[in-house]
């Protein structure tokens, strides 16, 4: 049994580490705990009485430990179905990403984690640090759950932005390659009230980008907000996503708002700027938001002679960071785009 029915806690006291268990609820679903952080629930019947629900959910948090916000609201969700107050009517993985970059109030440990799936874990310096063995077994648990391929997929790894937005709750849309964009999962998007979505134009090495490229998963990286310690989240700003995520895991279909265009904001990614040398540094304010334009020719940033400068009209600065490693990314470009009238 989990104390309290607080899987955060458990998951906090051992950061890196916890022997698996499992267990029966009183309505018969199954908890299985697999490792820190790593909570898999069966029901034992579901959507059409197929036994552990139709679809395969992964609800991912943590990834960077100082974002918090997606972190309560994902342990809210499993306390109450773990107290039995909900019930969840399909397969559901919940993942706390980054244990004990939690506990230090960081963004992480040693190394950005959400650079380092799709096997990039193994690249380079290897399996040199915690965080590194970390993403790789949060890659193992995430095909584990996956394991049957006729069962419908999807993973929404859950953030909260650094900085401020012009558009406050977003999410990237890992490139589909050639699978078509899916505009239901768009609708559901926007029932979180997350209404502007960034198209990625190729592949990456975050942790939506893995489930969607090697599980076939309808996955989306989902910004809800700004960063904030743990306890000063004003948790009024994301009832849409919370009831919007209760609902996916209870209910055996939702009923979605008639589509419409209009009520969504699309970008696509248009460049990606990497990091090449510690002389990088950008020429706008240190506090500029999300989604920021400037005119066409300004010089966004400087890294040792070579000079980056906005190329097209409209384009905007997403995920501005200068504090990366070499060779990491320090900012998207993005462009307004539509795929569906």
């Amino acid at each position: 049994m989990i104390p309290q029915h607080d899987f955060l806690a458990l998951t906090r006291r051992h950061e890196w580490q916890l022997e698996p268990f499992s267990y029966a609820l009183p309505n018969g679903d199954a908890v299985n705990v697999w490792d820190t952080g790593v909570l898999c629930l069966e029901p034992t019947s579901g959507a059409g009485d197929e036994p552990g629900g139709r679809k395969d959910i992964v609800l991912s948090c943590g990834i960077h430990g100082n974002e918090t916000a997606p972190i309560e609201i994902c342990n809210q969700l499993l306390t109450r179905l773990l107290s039995g107050e909900l019930q969840t009517r399909h397969r559901v993985l919940f993942l706390f990403g980054n244990p004990a970059a939690m506990n230090l109030g960081l963004r992480e440990v040693e190394e950005n984690m959400n650079r380092l799936f799709s096997g990039a874990h193994s690249k380079g310096e290897g399996l040199c640090n915690r965080e590194r063995i970390r993403a790789m077994r949060l890659e193992q648990y995430v095909s584990r759950f996956f394991a049957d391929p006729a069962r419908p997929r999807y993973h929404y790894d859950l953030h909260t932005a650094i900085r401020g937005s012009r558009h406050e709750k977003f999410a990237v849309y890992p490139f589909p390659h050639e699978r078509p964009h899916c505009r239901e999962q768009v609708q559901f998007l926007g029932a979180c009230g997350v209404r502007t979505i960034l198209l990625s134009g190729g592949p990456t090495t975050t942790f939506s980008y893995y489930s969607s490229h090697r599980h076939g998963a309808h996955a989306f990286t989902v910004e809800l907000g700004k960063v904030r310690p743990f306890g000063e989240n004003d948790m009024t700003r994301f009832l849409e996503a919370r009831q919007a995520l209760q609902e996916l895991v209870t209910q055996d279909e939702m009923a979605l708002e008639p589509w419409r265009a209009d009520d969504f904001t699309l970008f696509a990614i248009d460049r990606v700027i990497n990091k090449r040398s510690e002389q990088f540094r950008f020429l706008f304010a240190s506090d500029v938001d999300n989604f920021t334009e400037f005119p066409q020719g300004f010089v966004l940033a400087e890294d040792g002679d070579q000079q980056y400068r906005v190329e097209k009209p409209r384009e905007a600065v997403v995920f501005p960071n200068a504090n990366v490693a070499i060779g990491q990314r320090t900012m998207l470009l993005v462009v307004p785009t539509r795929l569906w009238e």
